[in-house]
């Protein structure tokens, strides 16, 4: 059976209240909501967004720095692999990281359809500079602390994020024109990976350059936290979805309306579970990289990290030609070619040979993970958009949150699965760059049953169409 093969035209009666008819086969888009839109800027012209975007941005960068400088600390080098000396961190950190993501996502997805998901973006970037502070005081008594430390101080910047993720891809669908949310999702994604490659190039060189000083770089983070809670206040304000909506226990899970919207909506849920995936695979990609790097082709942190930037590089691109590929539709074609391609770039990086068991080499990595970055990138943009666009204006926030929730118990999985891949290669001796190709299988059926439906955006100002 393909996943999301099956349109379910009721889903925008679906939500907890006030039930209005929309688009068929979209949850957003009654002709009363398409029309609040009239007035709005174009995309590029709109503050607003450039606002949101550069807020976004800023919050990545510092994120990936932090993130990136404690995975270069848990993997160990190819010295120590030899010795035994050392044990690959990574995936504690991905698990440290991504549980605050899961204990506090349902909560966040609440409180964005509870109030103005502005103040909510605010308030998380104010957060972000207190972490940002623990961030440089952790690196300080670093000595004193250790890596169990400084995951304590990533499970804090992870809390931050996870109740900022809601509010920032749900205020997208509320502050656009509904055609417009493509293109802005691929710009969004691009800076978002833009943002990826700079913080983890970045990151490796300054652990080159200042070695054990490190809190000097989480002194100018926190210099970006402050600019980015600037650039946020230019976002508009917008309205509350569901100001009538009540607590309950239940709101840090999933909640009792989105899990009927999902089992009413095939095409949401099966676009969640693929987002869960992708980033599953995703978190495997990035420790295996650093480990082909580190761990299997001798490099420093400077050249492990510039492989890591190298996806983001291609994602970044991958991105926008995503957004213009699907212009104002969820196109199927972008994201069928998107998951072929990537699963045929990791069999490429999983190939062994040569000195170091790895065919590609460290060069010859860079354009293959460039490939996989661009055709990654491609087939999200839709699949957001679809997240996105689908539930009603009442469910965004909590249907954002939810996607946040499964994506990180995918990367939780993505960590306990690249463990058993160390365990697997430790007791049969073959190369970290095997992983590759576990991941490739993983990816697989996504690529083979996988079919969103495709689908026009409404424009703005435009009449639904007949039924």
């Amino acid at each position: 059976m393909k996943v999301g093969s099956t349109r379910n035209n009721a889903v925008s009666s679906a939500g907890p209240s006030n039930p209005k008819p929309g688009w068929p086969g979209l949850g957003i888009a009654s002709a009363e909501h398409v029309g609040e839109h009239d007035h709005l800027p174009s995309l590029y012209r709109d503050t607003s967004f450039v606002g949101m975007a550069v807020t976004q941005f800023l919050g990545a960068f510092n994120d990936n720095v932090f993130k990136q400088l404690i995975l270069l600390l848990a993997t160990p080098t190819v010295a120590q692999v030899k010795e035994g000396s050392a044990t690959d961190l990574q995936s504690q950190a991905q698990f440290v990281f991504a549980a605050s993501f899961l204990i506090f996502s349902g909560f966040a997805g609440f409180l964005s359809d509870r109030f103005s998901k502005r103040p909510i973006v605010i308030l998380s970037k104010v957060a972000e500079i207190a972490c940002m502070l623990f961030g440089a005081i952790g690196f300080y008594f670093y000595s004193y602390i250790g890596l169990s430390g400084m995951f304590v101080v990533l499970f804090l910047m992870g809390t931050q994020s996870a109740f900022f993720g809601p509010s920032k891809y749900g205020i997208l669908p509320e502050m656009l024109r509904p055609s417009d949310l493509p293109r802005a999702n691929g710009i969004f994604l691009m800076l978002t990976f833009l943002a990826i490659i700079f913080g983890m190039a970045l990151a490796g060189g300054l652990r080159e350059l200042l070695g054990n000083e490190m809190w000097i770089a989480s002194l100018a983070c926190v210099g970006i936290a402050v600019l980015g809670t600037a650039t946020s206040f230019w976002v508009r304000p917008a309205p509350v979805a569901q100001p009538d909506l009540q607590y309950s226990w239940s709101c840090w899970m999933i909640s009792r309306d989105t899990l009927a919207l999902l089992r009413k909506d095939r095409e949401l849920l099966g676009a969640i579970i693929v987002v869960a995936m992708f980033w599953l695979v995703g978190s495997m990609v990035l420790q295996t990289v650093n480990a082909l790097g580190k761990s299997q082709l001798g490099l420093n942190e400077l050249f492990t990290s510039i492989l890591a930037a190298s996806i983001g590089i291609g994602t970044a691109v991958g991105c926008i030609l995503g957004g213009y590929l699907s212009h104002n539709r969820v196109n199927r074609n972008v994201v069928v070619g998107g998951a072929f391609g990537t699963v045929a770039m990791l069999a490429l990086l999983a190939l062994p040979g040569g000195e170091h068991r790895h065919l590609l080499g460290f060069y010859g990595s860079i354009p293959v993970l460039i490939l996989m970055g661009v055709f990654s990138g491609m087939f999200i943009v839709p699949v957001q958009v679809a997240l996105q666009s689908r539930p009603p204006r009442e469910e965004k926030g909590r249907m954002i949150a939810t996607m946040n929730q499964l994506s990180w118990i995918g990367v939780i999985l993505g960590a306990l699965i690249y463990s058993i891949c160390l365990w697997g290669l430790q007791y049969t001796g073959g190369p970290r760059s095997h992983i590759f190709g576990a991941m490739a299988l993983l990816m697989l059926p996504v690529a083979l049953f996988y079919r969103p439906s495709d689908e026009r955006l409404p424009e703005a100002g435009a009449e639904p169409p007949l039924v």
